[in-house]
């Protein structure tokens, strides 16, 4: 599966065979068959994995009962935990999304893509009303900024770097909400 998520995320899903997936593993194809009806199939395997181990750490973080402040800086650390397991499926996720949850197969994506927003706007509003964000806060503007300024992170991040996803996190949530600029 991480040798698949790999060749999905660099050459993207349509351009990847299942003999380009096999050959990278060393085995050959008709052995993923064994395994695997279709190309799709794998592609669903690491995808809904992937989602659901997010949604898992997401879903308990929102159960936490933690101020909104809290609920952000547990959410961005959750999403770079995600991305230390499942970098190649992040990547894969951000490029293939958006045509893939056209297919009845992959629905769950969009679904998935309505309560990220749901969680993360539910959690900036609540900050905003509770007085812990500045009330001029565009909710939307800000999610899309954060969501995509972690996100993104994918693209160069791997695992057993130099910093831990708990240690970039700390620094992103240093830049989001306090700033970079020397205060006076």
């Amino acid at each position: 599966m991480d040798t698949a998520a790999e060749v999905f995320a660099a050459q993207g899903y349509n351009a990847t065979t299942v003999r380009r997936i096999a050959d990278e593993a060393g085995m050959l194809a008709g052995s993923l068959y064994y395994h695997f009806d279709s190309k799709e199939s794998i592609l669903d395997e690491i995808l809904s994995t992937f989602l659901d181990e997010l949604w898992a750490g997401y879903d308990a973080v929102l159960a936490a009962g933690l101020g909104p402040r809290r609920t952000i800086e547990a959410l961005v650390t959750e999403s770079f935990r995600e991305i230390d397991r499942h970098r190649a499926a992040v990547a894969i996720y951000q490029k293939e999304s958006r045509h893939l949850s056209a297919r009845p197969r992959f629905g769950y994506l969009a679904d998935s893509q309505r309560k990220f927003e749901a969680a993360w706007l539910g959690t900036l509003e609540r900050g905003v009303a509770e007085g812990a964000f500045r009330a001029d806060l565009d909710v939307r503007l800000t999610y899309r900024f954060v969501r995509d300024t972690v996100w993104v992170a994918a693209s160069w991040y791997r695992p057993g770097g130099q910093h831990s996803p708990e240690e970039i996190a700390r620094q992103y949530l240093s830049m989001v909400l306090d700033g970079i600029a020397v205060r006076e």
